[in-house]
């Protein structure tokens, strides 16, 4: 089967490393998955593309010059008819309404993916377009949730349940199982302490830079490290530097090496206020990070705690204080930590076992006949 992913991407990150691992198996299975870019001219130039070619994905970019720009719907239609496409799916509110908009008249599969929830603190600009896409979503052959939460919302926001299945995110364990390593460090020596994400105000980095102070009076060796870019770097440095620990805190920006990277933390911090089925928890549970993440969207689905990790309430520096100090005093705790979170990863959270499932739903809409509804409840 020849499969369009359709995405509008700022850069590398979570939704986008989904993509690429579902594109990546269902391409191991023999099948011809693409991925179309939408390049939007209002956003700095960023390696979506070349990463995607990095991992043996063939990759078209679509030029848009705005928010409402019919040629990119055009080249969307004429790509879908140049490279024989079978099935359309599209991720993201941008890639929903413009991928219906180019695939409605050819009797096309069209499928969609929502990786979060509708956003809480974005402006009113973005909440109109969450709003327009749930339009569109109806007219969709199938819309998958990727977690049972974003299901529920899914189902509340009006989608027929008859449309809606969930099919969790999956990673290639490969990479990241091959990078881990056990780190013997004791408490009192030079622990790192990361965090990996977007910077952005809802993934909660000032909370972890808050707790990084608490935890620097009683590890003073203790290292913090922030992997990700985004609009909040600069107001993020500027915390680090009026709370006095600029020197124990690295600001990495976008990393490729990403397996290294998690194998190289003795904890992983996701201080998320609001998330969806966070790739970089599946990925340090996949390195056998110890991790500490908040209660927000799935991450319950992921991280019990005592289990696969520690949960905090989002927000609340405190909790997250004292769950990371747990950790640093007990070495046991997080080799315990990490080697049940890669047990979960590997049995429910596998690439392979996302790209079949989806396989499966895809195969049920291409022998459905237009018009007809695909019951999608056993999936």
């Amino acid at each position: 089967m020849k499969i369009l992913h359709l995405i509008s991407s700022g850069g590398m990150y979570g939704a986008e490393n989904v993509v690429a691992a579902l594109s990546g198996g269902l391409n191991h299975m023999g099948h011809e998955a693409r991925v179309g870019v939408i390049a939007n001219a209002h956003c700095p130039p960023n390696n979506v593309a070349r990463e995607f070619e990095t991992r043996g994905i063939e990759v078209f970019l679509i030029p848009c010059r705005g928010r409402a720009d019919r040629k990119t719907v055009h080249t969307i239609r004429q790509l879908l008819i140049s490279e024989d496409i079978q099935l359309l799916h599209s991720h993201g509110y941008k890639a929903d309404i413009y991928g219906y908009l180019a695939g409605r008249k050819m009797n096309l599969p069209m499928v969609a993916t929502r990786h979060s929830q509708l956003a809480k603190r974005h402006g009113l600009a973005i909440l109109a377009f969450e709003t327009l896409d749930l339009y569109f979503l109806r007219r969709f052959d199938a819309v998958v949730a990727v977690s049972d939460a974003i299901a529920k919302e899914t189902r509340w926001l009006g989608i027929s349940p008859k449309l809606l299945s969930t099919i969790a995110n999956g990673i290639d364990m490969s990479s990241f199982a091959s990078a881990s390593q056990e780190r013997e460090v004791v408490a009192g020596e030079e622990l790192k302490i990361g965090t990996v994400g977007r910077l952005i105000e809802r993934k909660g980095i000032d909370r972890f830079l808050r707790a990084a102070r608490v935890i620097l009076v009683e590890f003073p060796r203790a290292h913090f490290v922030i992997v990700g870019d985004g609009p909040y770097r600069d107001s993020l440095e500027g915390l680090a530097k009026r709370l006095e620990i600029e020197g124990r805190v690295s600001f990495e920006g976008s990393r490729r090496d990403m397996p290294s990277i998690y194998a190289s933390f003795d904890i992983f911090v996701l201080p998320s206020l609001e998330e969806g089925l966070p790739i970089a928890v599946l990925e340090a549970l996949a390195s056998r990070c110890a991790v500490v993440a908040t209660s927000v969207g799935a991450i319950p689905e992921l991280i019990v705690s005592g289990q696969t990790g520690v949960l905090v309430r989002p927000g609340e520096v405190d909790e997250l204080v004292e769950a990371i100090r747990s950790l640093i005093k007990n070495p046991e705790l997080r080799r315990h930590l990490g080697k049940k979170g890669e047990t979960l990863v590997r049995e429910r959270f596998s690439s392979e076992q996302m790209a079949r499932k989806y396989f499966q739903l895809y195969e049920r809409l291409a022998v459905t006949k237009p018009g007809q509804v695909p019951e999608l409840s056993a999936i």
